[in-house]
């Protein structure tokens, strides 16, 4: 399977998959496993009742595995020691103010998601996690600031766990580069879901 031009694929993806890869590449020197199921993500540290991190993401869906996946490649070892890398959360109706510095924290791992999306051959999807937001978070300076992002990565390389594990993904579902910038267009992230 090859990307062509710019076009993003979309391939029957399996959580399972996701699990298995991510163990393979962290558990033996982070002991952290990648979990699906839950109603919401969340990032547990191993503790007094755990002996190993948990990433959780919800459900069985594959976006929020790779999003949660991207975080936890980008969060440094005193972040990973924290529940949810001590990030604030605030679900929809957040001020424009809120919503801004929600973005600001997100440009990074989207721009990390789509490299491991276009790296599985699964469609990425922009979000602004708000419903209620003003603008849509395909259109303006978020869009622009996550296609900057992966630009950048192409460029300047990712962050080392995230380089291990798109290399991964990549060899796995017989894909290209997954840090080709040729494989990236910012017109991408105005496409509205499919239905």
């Amino acid at each position: 399977m090859t990307v062509n031009n710019n076009l993003v694929l979309i391939r029957q993806a399996n959580v399972k998959d996701l699990e298995r890869l991510f163990f393979e590449c962290f558990y033996k020197d982070y002991a952290t496993v990648l979990v699906g199921g839950y109603s919401e993500p969340l990032y547990l540290p191993a503790g007094d009742d755990r002996r190993e991190c948990q990433l959780q993401f919800r459900k069985d869906f594959f976006a929020s595995a790779l999003h949660e996946i991207a975080h936890w490649c980008i969060a440094g070892r005193e972040r990973r020691k924290l529940v949810d890398f001590g990030y604030w959360y605030r679900p929809d109706g957040r001020t424009p103010a809120e919503q801004k510095a929600f973005e600001l924290v997100e440009v990074r791992p989207q721009a990390l998601e789509w490299v491991f999306s276009m790296a599985t051959g699964v469609c990425f999807q922009l979000s602004s996690d708000n419903l209620q937001a003003e603008e849509p978070a395909s259109n303006g300076d978020f869009a622009d600031a996550v296609y900057q992002q992966v630009l950048s990565y192409c460029a300047q390389g990712l962050p080392p766990r995230g380089e291990l594990f798109a290399r991964k993904l990549a060899a796995y579902y017989g894909l290209g580069d997954p840090v080709d910038s040729s494989f990236y267009d910012r017109q991408i992230l105005s496409r509205r879901p499919l239905s």
